[in-house]
């Protein structure tokens, strides 16, 4: 049996099956011819078996196969995001989270920095800041690591709000070792920068969705040079290390905003039921980044 290659045969809308039924029929079709019809003569096999089949009656073998090129479901799997609706949503939900945080915090840093009775208390009794710590980290460590309980309303939104509420409480307890005017200029610095360095993550082409290895590895770094500072009390390594703070969760702030934004970025495979994962993510980096700030400012003045 030949076969040629002709006219394109589409095998998901089911002419394959035709096809196949077209080529059985010779088989099935002939052979029950050949056992119902009449005896042949015994000169006919000889005259079968000396001369060969005849042009036409090998054309008559030949059938037309085509395989068209068609590119299946499995290379093209579409993402949590593929509609554009569904990133918008996701967006929104995250940039509304993040709005109430930074709300709830100001105005809790506002009491400690504009009430000074509150300020004074604060700095006569640490245990106050000591006690807020553990329960942060508590907090904190079941938000990052229970995945299936930030996705569970109303659970995710109350640890949400009871974490903001906790940073503000500590952000608070800092910002009262600080003047006002630091406290300030610190806030107008950081608004600043984190506008900037969110409209230029949504209009760069450099992906920095592909530093995240290396900026975890940069965060142990800092933390290690934090604990090495605590015995060694040198002006320029405090202000290298805000320095370094600084930069390091400016580079986390740009790569979570892509990383919300999605697109063209190479990682960009959030769950569109992680909104307060994100959101929480941009939120510490914006907290970070005013602390290392604070520092700056206040060793600079």
């Amino acid at each position: 049996m030949d076969l040629e290659v002709s006219e394109p045969i589409d095998f998901s809308s089911g002419d394959h099956q035709h096809l196949v039924r077209k080529a059985a029929d010779p088989y099935t079709g002939g052979k029950s011819a050949r056992s119902y019809g009449t005896a042949p003569s015994t000169q006919e096999p000889r005259q079968a078996h000396g001369n060969p089949h005849s042009r036409a009656d090998r054309r008559a073998d030949t059938y037309v196969v085509q395989i068209s090129p068609e590119t299946t479901t499995d290379d093209n799997n579409p993402g949590p995001f593929s509609e554009t609706a569904v990133r918008r949503a996701f967006i929104v939900k995250v940039l509304f989270l993040l709005s109430i945080q930074l709300l709830i915090t100001g105005a809790i840093v506002s009491l400690f920095v504009f009430w000074k009775a509150l300020r004074s208390w604060v700095v006569k009794n640490p245990w106050f800041t000591y006690t807020l710590l553990p329960a942060f980290f508590v907090v904190f460590i079941v938000l990052a690591c229970c995945g299936n309980l930030r996705r569970q309303v109303p659970a995710n939104y109350i640890l949400l709000g009871l974490f903001t509420v906790l940073q503000g409480l500590l952000l608070g307890t800092v910002s009262v070792f600080y003047h006002v005017e630091e406290v300030l200029w610190a806030t107008a610095a950081t608004a600043l920068v984190t506008l900037s360095l969110s409209l230029f993550a949504l209009q760069t082409k450099w992906d920095f969705t592909l530093l995240n290895g290396m900026l975890f590895v940069l965060i142990f770094v800092l933390i290690i040079y934090g604990i090495i500072l605590i015995f060694i009390q040198a002006y320029w390594l405090h202000l290298l290390y805000a320095g370094l703070g600084t930069v390091i969760f400016s580079l986390y702030l740009v790569m979570d905003v892509q990383l919300m934004v999605g697109g063209r970025h190479h990682h960009s495979d959030l769950d569109p039921e992680e909104y307060v994962f994100a959101a929480l993510n941009i939120y510490m980096d914006i907290i970070n980044l005013f602390l290392f700030i604070l520092q700056l400012i206040g060793m600079g003045r």
